[in-house]
């Protein structure tokens, strides 16, 4: 077999491995019956999913609102922090590199056990804030990282003439590194919105009453045996995952350009 057959071969392998589990996914959702066997083609499990599943939408309604806070906060410190690690030298910078990316490492079951004592000790009820505070600690790395991905491929003659003609810093920051950063810092927002959305294990430790997110509330109810309406939920979410990717895409081609 030459090269571009077995280029092709590994190709149509990954792409089955990857989406044949979403297609299979795609097609039970039109499936008008319960069971794992087709009964012909309906929209029954949609139906169910917009008119009778207010539980489904209230979970979803938290983990979005969770979501978006939680990345906001871990992209504004993540970006600053990027730009404090990757342009000031103080000492034990080289230490405080790896102590931020030590969360990257460490199962997510362990982080979420460790909060969990901390809250506990400190006395801090479980519920939306500390959901936030341990999506927020787990995203602020990943941020971190792709800023700083970004800021080693940036020319720091730019700084420095701009710090040549009289800018301050808090001018060269607004005026020359925030432009530049901009794909990397939506790229991080995005990735930690994605992260903090569909959080399971950590948000597991630190959910109190009355806080229970998407991920919790699809765990439950597939404890009892998988129900339709979340292969309706889930065709949803590819589809405006596929949306939002596209879209992500062109607007950094924008930013770039």
């Amino acid at each position: 077999m030459d090269k571009r057959r077995t280029s092709l071969f590994f190709f149509l392998f990954s792409i089955v491995f990857f989406y044949l589990p979403l297609i299979v996914l795609v097609v039970y959702s039109f499936n008008d019956s319960k069971a794992m066997v087709w009964q012909g083609f309906s929209l029954r499990w949609y139906r169910e999913l917009f008119l009778y599943s207010d539980e489904l939408w209230r979970a979803f309604r938290y983990s979005v609102f969770i979501a978006l806070i939680s990345s906001s906060i871990s992209t504004i410190i993540g970006t600053l922090g990027a730009i404090g690690l990757h342009w000031h030298n103080f000492k034990f910078k080289k230490y405080l590199k790896i102590i931020v990316f030590l969360p990257l490492i460490v199962p997510e079951i362990i982080m979420g056990v460790s909060l969990l004592i901390l809250f506990v000790t400190i006395k801090l009820q479980l519920g939306l804030m500390s959901i936030i505070i341990v999506h927020t600690t787990v995203n602020i790395p990943f941020v971190l990282f792709i800023v700083l991905s970004r800021l080693a491929e940036i020319d720091y003659s730019l700084v420095e003439a701009s710090y040549d003609l009289g800018a301050t810093e808090f001018q060269t920051l607004k005026k020359i590194i925030l432009p530049l950063l901009i794909p990397a810092i939506i790229s991080g927002f995005l990735i930690a919105f994605t992260l903090s959305f569909d959080d399971f294990v950590a948000t597991f430790f630190v959910a109190g009453p009355g806080s229970t997110t998407l991920p919790l509330r699809i765990y439950s109810m597939i404890r009892i045996g998988v129900s339709p309406v979340i292969n309706s939920l889930s065709v949803l979410f590819i589809g405006f995952a596929t949306i939002l990717t596209l879209s992500t895409t062109r607007l950094q081609k924008y930013f770039i350009h």
